[in-house]
């Protein structure tokens, strides 16, 4: 529910007064003796999904955006003709019923981004924190590191602005989201570099080898998911007074990590993670804001003025094609990632198989304990390269010749050379 008052200038007051009656409003209004421009005050409840027909309405009585009006969230309303109309807009309303104004869309969206000064200070915060959880391997770390990341604003703000035809608020959307992205990245690589120039972090640690760390080196589709996902999840929060702290944490989650794993890859020089986390931060940013588009022209958001409906549509379609052009340009490479997750898991499971069959058919006590695959290559599927096969077995048993046996049948399954090792354990038990 919204309470609004409308500022009624000179020679309008019986107009006003007229739609409010037609719409079935409930009203009071007073003189105004502030201002001779304005001569009275309209105060009145409406449902949210009421708020932008109704000032609509207005507008065509000469209420325009340069009436000083005010609107802001009423907790109760009792009245008979307040739940009338509540039953009436809810009945006509195609969309969603906690849909707020355009106006207050517009209000919201300038309010979430922050002064420049906070946002930079909270986005280089993030990005420390995040860097610090990556190499601690602490996902608790990285979590604390998103919910205090600012991002949430800007994506939000960028969307909006092309909506409404704002050009001016996706402007800043759109260069503040740039920003924060250097920032993150310059940040956490600076950050890192000094702790490694500082051996905080211990000499010879390979960042690949921390789980927080290597889940960001060869992102596959399912991150246009958590994208799109977390683009919708903002538009949402933005039109129905969902929390905004909690839905910029999912923001968060596809940029702070990404963008923290880059600096890191800068920092050790290691190209291909800052390659990896570089795509998946730029399918990220490009997904929240083509999803967070489409939602809001869907959700039935227009400029305010009807005249530039026409340039805003042309406006969104142009900014949607290049967002789709790039992340389709981008995919190629998570499309890579994902087949070659899909190939180096298909062709375990083929070694293992051969092993085990080659084994099985040895019937000397050997076990199979552990299978490492190296696999060479920089465009995907890579070839694998190197198989390390540790067996056990009875004191005293001979695998002379088992190597060959073996890579025999490898090479017979995966359809490719490859270097077979195998090293043996020796078991013993004891009854």
């Amino acid at each position: 529910m919204r309470l609004v008052q409308v500022m009624i200038p000179a020679g309008k007051r019986a107009a006003v007064i007229s739609a409010l009656d037609k719409e079935g409003v409930d009203y009071v209004v007073t003189d105004e003796t502030s201002s001779r421009e304005y001569t009275a005050v309209a105060t009145f409840p409406l449902p949210t999904a009421a708020v932008e027909p109704v000032l609509e309405r207005l507008r065509e009585v000469g209420i325009d955006e340069r009436t000083y009006t005010v609107i802001v969230a009423a907790e109760t309303v009792i009245s008979r003709r307040f739940d009338q109309l509540e039953a009436q807009y809810a009945a006509k309303s195609e969309r969603n019923e906690d849909r707020i104004s355009r106006q207050e869309l517009q209000a919201k969206a300038a309010d979430l981004v922050s002064g420049t000064q906070t946002y930079v200070l909270m986005t280089v915060l993030s990005a420390v924190i995040a860097t610090a959880g990556l190499l601690l391997d602490s996902p608790a770390t990285v979590v604390g590191s998103m919910v205090i990341a600012p991002l949430i604003g800007p994506a939000m703000s960028a969307a909006v602005g092309t909506v409404v035809d704002d050009d001016e608020l996706f402007r800043r959307g759109v260069r503040l989201q740039a920003l924060g992205v250097a920032l993150a990245v310059g940040s956490a690589a600076v950050f890192a570099t000094v702790l490694r120039a500082t051996n905080l972090v211990p000499p010879g640690v390979d960042p690949l080898t921390l789980a927080e760390v290597s889940e960001r080196l060869a992102p596959n589709v399912l991150a246009l998911a958590v994208a799109l996902g977390a683009g919708v999840a903002g538009i949402v929060s933005l039109m129905t007074g969902v929390s905004a702290a909690l839905v910029g944490v999912m923001i968060a989650v596809a940029l702070i990590p990404p963008a923290a794993a880059v600096g890191i890859g800068m920092a050790f020089g290691i190209p291909r993670l800052a390659v990896g986390a570089g795509v998946l931060v730029l399918v990220n940013v490009l997904s929240i804001n083509l999803a967070a588009l489409v939602m809001l022209w869907y959700e039935g958001y227009r400029p305010e003025r009807w005249f530039r409906e026409d340039d805003a549509k042309a406006a969104l379609v142009k900014r949607a094609a290049i967002l789709v052009a790039a992340i389709a340009l981008l995919s190629v490479f998570l499309g890579g990632v994902t087949y070659d997750s899909y190939v180096a898991t298909t062709t375990e499971g083929e070694i293992r198989s051969a092993v085990g069959d080659e084994l099985a058919s040895i019937d000397a006590g050997i076990e199979l304990i552990d299978i490492e695959i190296e696999r060479a290559g920089n465009v995907p599927p890579r070839s694998t390269e190197r198989v390390v096969i540790t067996v056990g077995a009875p004191p005293g048993t001979g695998i002379e010749g088992l190597a060959a046996r073996l890579d025999t049948r490898i090479e017979a399954v995966i359809g490719t050379e490859t270097t077979v090792e195998v090293r043996l354990l020796t078991v013993e038990r004891s009854s």
